[in-house]
């Protein structure tokens, strides 16, 4: 597992032992789809909570009762996150953090694909909405735009991806982007940072990290194309 030189403050590289033994099952080219989903399912969880934990904060939200009868002070977290998955094979990392967060968030959509000769990125899809939800939509709670977009993709390989994603949400209007992964290159890593946002709008967590690319893009010796082993379509 490689260690960039010098990390940025703003690039997380995970340390736990459970990330890194799960990194080294996730690898195996006879990890089935099923097994695939859960080892992508469990690294993002664990990544997600250091994620959190250093980004969300704790505010109360009013009282509750025990079953016994007793007042409590209830609490949730701040600000207002939204989840962004870039189809697709950050939809296999949604479950893992809607479960770890403790109540619903909206769920925003990009597609992009690399073109295979240049490796730029392209966007096919973007279902963000064009305009900040109106404050008297029905459901207010879901409704607000979120100050946070929670970025949600497996792979940071070359790093254009990730930058073309996070220009696209500061453009829309988040103040921040927190990039959430399973595996990085240096170079894709570096590229992200430099090239993402200004200084405090883009923080990277991920899994592990890998030296290099191959001349296809993909990360050496990585974990293959997580879209493809998810959903079974190896080969297309």
């Amino acid at each position: 597992m490689a260690q960039p030189a010098t990390t940025p403050a703003s690039i997380h590289i995970s340390t736990h032992p459970c990330v890194r033994a799960k990194l080294s099952q996730i690898r195996s080219k006879h990890v089935n789809a099923r097994e695939t989903q859960s080892l992508v399912h469990d690294i993002a969880l664990i990544v997600a909570c250091d994620a959190l934990a250093s980004e969300l904060q704790t505010v109360s939200s009013g009282t509750g009762e025990t079953p016994l009868g007793y007042e409590y002070t209830t609490e949730t977290t701040s600000p207002k996150i939204a989840l962004v998955p870039i189809l697709r094979s950050g939809l296999g990392m949604v479950d893992a953090l809607q479960s770890l967060l403790p109540s619903p968030v909206a769920v925003h959509h990009l597609g992009l694909f690399r073109e295979p000769t240049t490796l730029q990125p392209v966007e096919y899809y973007n279902n963000l909405p064009y305009h900040r939800p109106s404050t008297s939509s029905a459901d207010h709670t879901l409704s607000l735009h979120p100050d946070i977009a929670i970025l949600l993709d497996p792979i940071i390989a070359t790093g254009g991806t990730s930058v073309a994603a996070i220009q696209t949400l500061l453009e829309w209007g988040v103040k921040k982007v927190i990039v959430i992964a399973i595996l990085a290159s240096v170079g894709g890593l570096r590229r992200a940072i430099a090239e993402g946002g200004r200084e405090g709008e883009v923080e990277i967590w991920v899994g592990g990290c890998d030296q290099e690319v191959d001349s296809r893009g993909m990360i050496r010796p990585g974990m293959g194309d997580v879209g493809d082993r998810l959903f079974l379509t190896i080969g297309k």
